[in-house]
């Protein structure tokens, strides 16, 4: 599934809440694990010397127990153009970084970081916004969210989601936001229906009918595709809503992992997905995984 999973780290606790998902992920698809610690030249006072870098990364190694295809790396530049490049190399790199860390001696600022890799990177990303507690373990994930705005390339996650919950044995839950719109005028209908025009409460009816027969449709997909337990949620929200919606959603159990593409396309019923994206991305605390079509 990945031939890599890049994991780059600040020296902060906080970069370091991405490591339960990553023991967890690289020991269910056998991937190599590389930690990635770059000094920044643009940074003076994010220098340690490279006993420190060893000793932190070889603390690091270790809470990799029964994982032993686990490199490190040391890097010198600027953090978020070398994590790109390094990921570039390998197109089927997965990198997995956590989305805000904190500035100050030997380190980078891991949010600002994060951001400019998630707006240039191909690779996949999985992201995740600390929460504190023991990063020890590994983490436990029972389903998968996809968030699906009916455009092919929205769907371009669903064969990553495919493998992914059936190496992980997930639940998988599509899901679509139908945006709310409104026409005004019934003058403004005329080009589409001309005299024919319907009511405000038809025409979402039949744009909810509509939206439940292509979930109905995806989940088949999925189902054919090999996995057992595929679901989807309707909700009902606002072109401004859609990411809080999805959000909300998550929250409402546990050990969940949205998964979603970084394009879409807007139109009658359909969210902007790429700003969705971002604002999942952010706002989230749930990991995150970026799939860019």
């Amino acid at each position: 599934m990945y031939s890599k999973i890049l994991v780059p780290l600040d020296g902060s606790t906080l970069s370091e809440g991405i490591l339960p998902y990553v023991r967890s992920l690289a020991r269910v698809i056998h991937a190599p694990v590389e930690l990635l610690r770059i000094n920044d030249p643009a940074q003076p006072r994010t220098y340690v010397t490279a006993v420190q870098v060893g000793e932190y990364l070889e603390k690091i190694t270790a809470s990799f127990s029964g994982i032993t295809d686990v490199k490190c790396t040391v890097e010198l530049g600027n953090p978020a153009d070398m994590i790109v490049d390094r990921a570039a190399a390998q197109p089927d790199t997965l990198i997995a970084m956590a989305t805000h860390g904190y500035s100050g001696a030997q380190r980078w600022l891991l949010g600002s970081v994060a951001e400019k890799v998630l707006h240039a990177t191909t690779n996949h990303l999985l992201l995740v916004r600390p929460a504190g507690g023991d990063i020890s373990g590994e983490a436990r994930l029972k389903m998968v969210l996809v968030p699906l705005d009916g455009s092919e390339l929205a769907e371009k996650a669903l064969p990553t989601v495919t493998n992914l919950a059936a190496c992980l044995k997930l639940e998988a839950v599509l899901v679509h936001v139908l945006i709310r719109f409104y026409f005004g005028s019934p003058d403004a209908l005329l080009p589409m229906f001309g005299a024919n025009i319907p009511t405000q409460q038809e025409l979402w009816t039949q744009a909810s009918s509509e939206a439940k027969q292509y979930l109905s449709e995806k989940v088949e997909q999925l189902r054919v595709a090999g996995l057992p337990h595929v679901s989807s949620v309707l909700i009902e929200g606002s072109a401004e809503g859609a990411a809080a919606a999805i959000i909300d959603l998550a929250k409402k159990t546990s050990e969940n992992l949205v998964a979603m593409s970084t394009h879409g396309r807007s139109g009658i019923g359909r969210w902007m997905l790429g700003s969705v994206t971002e604002r999942v991305v952010r706002h989230s605390t749930d990991p995150v995984l970026v799939i860019r079509p």
